[in-house]
């Protein structure tokens, strides 16, 4: 049996690096990088812009950036076979639209394994039949929403992470999505939870569907643009569906990430990035680096202190 000497021994080694870091008034890390990113489905029209061409640009990108929950739209089976055998670190959530497993487009959420525990984790229609595969309104596609409740090692924080397609066409669907996921988020959040929404919205923040999230309509679980909330100058494109233009000169900003209480946001990025003049996909993707913001008030008030 180890000595109670050896084991005080053991104990001092094992808090002298936490009182270090108080001491010297650093606070750990507490920041948390979320990425959307619509990939472009892989299809013969697209030519030299095929899946094919363009897949270790799409997957060097996601090394590089190291998100730790990132979402994704339009991806096909090949596209998901290829990202979980180059992603191995990712958990890849959520299925096909056509029949929830792996048929058809999926808006999957991929979530670093060493990053966070998942504790649940599902899709929905958006859709009056979220049950099941279904067109909403005035959609010209089904469109689904990917969830998961997820557990931070090291820190606990609790998360419920979103990724959504809004459609490109419907009007009314894009409202009623929005309208949908509000009752949802309001009905599944839990206890001590914070939100994350990721998306491609196919809509500006000014439109109505999206001020029915992030305007008073949203009422107790209203949302944030996370590029409204940066504490660093956001920075990067504000055009972010390209159409395999590099430099395009006309749109919006239709591609977000929205952020519940609770969290804080430290920098945003639309990431316009070339390959000698290439595009990884029609889309560029929007970068938030969030953290939550008990963790930050603790930590300036340990400062003061």
């Amino acid at each position: 049996m180890p000595s109670t000497r050896l084991i005080l021994a053991l104990s001092l080694a094992v808090l002298a690096p936490a009182a270090a870091l108080a001491r010297s008034g650093v606070c750990a890390p507490a920041e948390l990088r979320v990425m959307t990113y619509n990939i472009r489905l892989d299809t013969e029209s697209d030519g030299a812009n095929r899946w094919a061409n363009r897949r270790e640009l799409f997957i060097g990108q996601i090394r590089l950036l190291k998100p730790a929950i990132l979402g994704l739209q339009e991806v096909v089976p090949g596209q998901r076979a290829d990202l979980v055998a180059a992603l191995p670190q990712y958990a890849v959530l959520g299925g096909g639209r056509d029949d929830g497993k792996l048929q058809g487009e999926a808006s999957p959420l991929l979530v670093d394994k060493a990053a966070f525990a998942v504790r649940a984790h599902g899709m929905f229609w958006l859709s009056a039949t979220p049950e099941r595969p279904s067109k909403g309104w005035d959609a010209a596609f089904p469109r689904v929403a990917t969830w998961a409740h997820l557990t931070r090692r090291g820190d606990g924080l609790r998360l419920l992470a979103i990724n959504v397609h809004w459609d490109h066409i419907g009007i009314a669907a894009r409202r009623g999505s929005a309208v949908q996921l509000r009752q949802w988020i309001a009905a599944s959040r839990q206890p001590g939870e914070a939100v994350v929404l990721l998306g491609d919205f196919n809509a500006p923040l000014g439109e109505g569907s999206l001020q029915e999230l992030i305007g008073p309509a949203g009422g107790a679980e209203r949302l944030a643009d996370s590029k409204a909330l940066s504490r660093e100058p956001a920075i990067g494109a504000t055009i972010t569906f390209n159409g395999w233009n590099p430099a395009p000169v006309s749109g919006d900003t239709i591609d977000h990430v929205l952020v519940g209480r609770g969290l804080g946001v430290q920098r945003y990025h639309a990431l316009a990035e070339l390959f000698d003049g290439r595009l990884a996909s029609d889309h560029f993707p929007v970068i938030a680096d969030v953290l939550p913001l008990r963790t930050v008030r603790s930590c300036v008030a340990s400062r003061q202190n």
